[in-house]
């Protein structure tokens, strides 16, 4: 009979993340973001460490330390940076992250001086309907063709220049955030912010329920993500399997949905571990979670940065379900919890293979399997007698 789980609770959950939206944070500027989130681990009591530009390694302790595990959200979102001051005092904008200037578009922005912080609004570089007509419908959608207009006096790039606005500003996109009745939740930069609030929900149920993990739980929380390096150098422990949670678009010919969490099978960077994705299938199943399998083409994680940095380690991903990624987010209560649940259950379960506390096997006894291939050939393709053959001859 499976234990139940201690359950995790959304009201924290959603008070973290609303807090979390209103700090900016893309990447490259997510010292402040870094901060909040040390001050949540330090309320729940789990110890952790930071490395010099601010990922966060911490250790919920276990029965045992090895083979251990990781599980690792994002902090920092997508965003843009000031490319060039223009001579009519509007600025040009160079995206942070891969992301489409069509939802940058009548943004609300600050932009971030060394001198304080200026708003303004991100507009195409045709934004009047009664100066241009048509011709606006017209633009391609591109960052060359949108601008930023700043809320101060500054009709010349001598204007901005004494305003300390440089090359190189980060520019942070307004959160817009809005929990309807419904259960969804709407903002930019759920992802994955939502990701990092359901793991800081999950962390606190673990705790407070007083039931200690099988192995040592390492929580990552990285701030490159969005560029590409995300968890390459997060992991100096004894790291066995590596959980990434991120965000599951939802949208045509995709199989994931806002009210499920998804279990991706493959991205742009390859499979994920054959055993630990079934790991946490089967977790999803025993606990009567929401869980959908999907694949996600254009998509990269932190788990798979660790394997391209060289990690020997198994990995999988956990995902959110979530509409318009990378734009105008809605996600709903529905996967956030099943999310948070199933990360709950992943931390308290048994090691997929306790013989991975040993990096290499000198012998094929203690090696893995998956589908055994000999009874699969015996069952799907049975070779005919050797008479038999001759006899079609």
């Amino acid at each position: 009979m499976t234990r139940k789980i201690p359950e995790p609770d959304t009201q924290y959950m959603q008070k973290v993340l609303l807090e979390m939206l209103a700090i900016p944070s893309p990447t490259g500027f997510t010292d402040t973001i870094v901060r909040y989130v040390a001050e949540r681990l330090e309320e729940i009591g789990i110890p952790f460490e930071l490395t010099r530009r601010g990922t966060i390694r911490a250790t919920l302790k276990g029965q045992k330390n090895s083979p251990d595990r990781a599980v690792s959200a994002h902090l920092d979102t997508i965003g843009a940076s000031v490319r060039a001051v223009q001579e009519n005092g509007r600025l040009t904008l160079a995206p942070v992250g891969c992301w489409s200037s069509r939802f940058a578009e009548g943004s609300r922005v600050s932009v971030f001086t060394d001198n304080g912080v200026i708003r303004g609004s991100v507009l195409p570089i045709m934004a009047s309907g009664h100066a241009f007509n048509t011709a606006i419908d017209q633009l391609p959608v591109s960052w060359d063709h949108i601008e930023l207009r700043l809320d101060a006096y500054c009709a010349t790039r001598a204007d901005c220049e004494s305003l300390g606005v440089n090359i190189g500003d980060f520019v942070a996109f307004d959160p817009l955030p809005e929990f309807t009745d419904s259960g969804h939740i709407s903002a930019r930069h759920l992802d994955d912010k939502a990701g990092v609030a359901a793991l800081l929900a999950s962390l606190k149920a673990i705790v407070d329920s007083g039931i200690e993990p099988l192995i040592d739980c390492h929580p990552l929380f990285t701030i490159t993500e969005e560029t590409g390096s995300g968890a390459a150098a997060a992991l100096p422990f004894d790291v066995s399997e590596f959980v990434g949670i991120d965000i599951a678009p939802v949208a045509p010919g995709q199989h994931s949905s806002e009210h499920a969490v998804s279990v991706a099978m493959l991205d742009s960077g390859g499979p994920y571990d054959y055993h630990l994705s079934r790991h946490l299938l089967r977790l999803g199943e025993e606990n009567e979670l929401p869980v959908r399998r999907d694949l996600f083409r254009y998509y990269f994680s932190d788990a798979h940065s660790a394997i391209t940095a060289g990690h020997d380690i198994r990995i999988a991903l956990l995902a959110f379900g979530c509409d318009a990624t990378h734009g105008y987010e809605r996600t709903h209560l529905d996967s956030l919890t099943a999310l948070s649940r199933i990360l709950v259950a992943y931390i308290l379960s048994p090691p997929v293979f306790a013989s991975d506390a040993k990096p290499t096997n000198s012998s094929l006894e203690r090696f893995s399997h998956q589908i055994e291939h000999d009874a699969q050939m015996e069952s799907e393709t049975r070779v005919p007698a050797v008479d038999t053959l001759v006899g079609q001859k």
